[in-house]
């Protein structure tokens, strides 16, 4: 299997581009992330405005994302970045996030253009593993031999469950040789080297009318 940095950056670029994913619409997704790290719901209308895209468009573009989170009201509430509790939380600002996976918290930084601060359970003991994640670098990793799973499949349809939920943090590449076994099309990949990976993945989706702008 690839593992280096650019080849499965490279492979997540194409299973993404193929499938039509948020990442493959940079116009929207960038935009949404922004509008959710405010920590709270998004509608429709605001992130028409937000895009200078009309309504249907908005509505035809997230008709294309079955993984996107709504509330009752139907304001959207995650995608990628969400209010909703999971086990990868993502503090910035002051404001307690959640995201779907351990490669979101990594890359998502270097999107907003904010620091986070991460919190998230090791998949296998349970342990901690702690990270500050700026724009551009990872400032504290605890434990320091922490690891992230990465499976990239051939259909990202459905994002979270077919590559999100495949995707956590590890205390160490020992904790890890259980769930591997069980996954032997999967690796382990230390943090440093998945921040580097989800650079060069969001810069592949980069909206260029985006630059610098943070809602």
């Amino acid at each position: 299997m690839d593992t280096t940095p650019g080849q499965l950056a490279d492979r997540l670029t194409t299973a993404f581009s193929a499938t039509g994913s948020a990442q493959a619409r940079p116009w929207l997704w960038s935009t949404l992330l922004r509008l959710l790290s405010q920590g709270r719901p998004v509608t429709t209308g605001q992130l028409a405005d937000a895009t200078d895209a009309s309504h249907e468009q908005v509505r035809e573009a997230l008709a294309m994302l079955p993984d996107t989170e709504y509330d009752d009201a139907g304001r959207i509430v995650g995608s990628g970045l969400t209010l909703n509790p999971t086990p990868h939380h993502f503090t910035i600002d002051g404001r307690q996030l959640y995201t779907w996976c351990a490669l979101d918290t990594l890359m998502f930084p270097a999107v907003l253009d904010r620091t986070a601060h991460v919190a998230s359970p090791c998949h296998a003991t349970g342990t901690l593993v702690q990270l500050t994640v700026e724009p551009d670098r990872i400032t504290r990793v605890e434990p320091a031999t922490a690891v992230v799973s990465l499976l990239v499949p051939d259909d990202v349809t459905f994002v979270r469950s077919s590559f999100c939920d495949q995707v956590h943090f590890f205390a160490s590449i020992e904790a890890t040789r259980p769930w591997l076994a069980e996954h032997p099309e999967a690796t382990a990949v230390p943090v440093e080297q998945v921040l580097a990976l989800g650079h060069r993945f969001t810069t592949t989706f980069k909206d260029p009318d985006q630059d610098g702008c943070c809602c």
